[in-house]
């Protein structure tokens, strides 16, 4: 039974999640909604991870990371709500914090449109915020259909193992949103392989992004001779918020051909 003032929604994976009629302090465990969130409505966040650098001089405690949050300071300081992402953080954590009393709204975004969709309902629905511009900015920016493919391209996001970018990715989409096939799309989510195993799907490009590893002009281009190599922002490739309003065309112009 909802005690009186309090209201139940149900966030990206269905969950119940019991609410207060007002939400005023909230604790972020994901670095794109700490973001979303700072930005929209100020003084909201409390806490929020040591990874979490948008908006710079943010004023809200750090909590640790988002695969090892310092649980039992977030309980000490009894947020309204905890933010959280199906794919960042872990399912066990989740419930622990519940378990302590805490109600925690887990976000799951494997497309653009459907992060529109998934901030919409956090900032709007949840936190009570007004609709922020940024977001019909970004709504606008990324609309229309997706175009054919002109570049296939592979994406690794780690090194000693490699990983890449599969299928089912956030990333996934928005660079098929771009024009840009993903050699990798029809594998798993995240697939283990090695720089021949990337030279083997024969990509026009390879494209490093600067987080989660910090690919750099002097680690990881070497180990694709040959094929043409593309650094680029990793905020703008798996970040959902405000980034996403200048992400296409910073993306854009990263993906296009060189002048003749």
């Amino acid at each position: 039974m909802v005690r009186s003032g309090a209201r139940v929604l149900r966030d990206d994976l269905g969950r119940a999640v019991r609410l207060p009629r007002r939400v005023r302090r909230v604790v972020s465990l994901v670095p794109s909604l700490t973001e979303a969130i700072a930005e929209t409505g100020p003084g909201l966040l409390v806490g929020c991870t040591k990874w979490c650098a948008h908006p710079p001089g943010l004023a809200a405690e750090r909590l640790r990371g988002t695969k090892n949050p310092h649980l039992q300071r977030i309980a000490e300081i009894a947020p309204d709500l905890v933010v959280a992402n199906k794919e960042e953080n872990r399912e066990r954590h989740v419930a622990e914090l519940e378990r302590a009393g805490v109600p925690v709204w887990v976000t799951d975004v494997g497309t653009v449109p459907g992060a529109l969709r998934s901030l919409r309902r956090l900032l709007v629905e949840v936190c009570g915020l007004p609709e922020p511009g940024w977001l019909a900015g970004a709504a606008a920016a990324w609309g229309g259909p997706v175009p054919a493919s002109r570049l296939r391209v592979a994406v690794p996001i780690w090194r000693d193992p490699w990983m890449v970018v599969g299928g089912g990715t956030f990333a996934g989409d928005v660079l098929a949103r771009l024009g840009a096939a993903n050699v990798f799309g029809g594998e798993a989510r995240y697939p283990a392989t090695d720089p021949a195993g990337i030279a083997a799907r024969s990509p026009d490009a390879v494209l490093l992004p600067d987080e989660p590893y910090r690919f750099t002009a002097d680690d990881g281009p070497e180990a694709f001779p040959g094929i043409p190599v593309v650094l680029l922002s990793g905020r703008d490739l798996t970040w959902y918020g405000p980034s996403l309003v200048a992400a296409r065309s910073r993306l854009a112009e990263a993906l296009a051909p060189p002048p003749r």
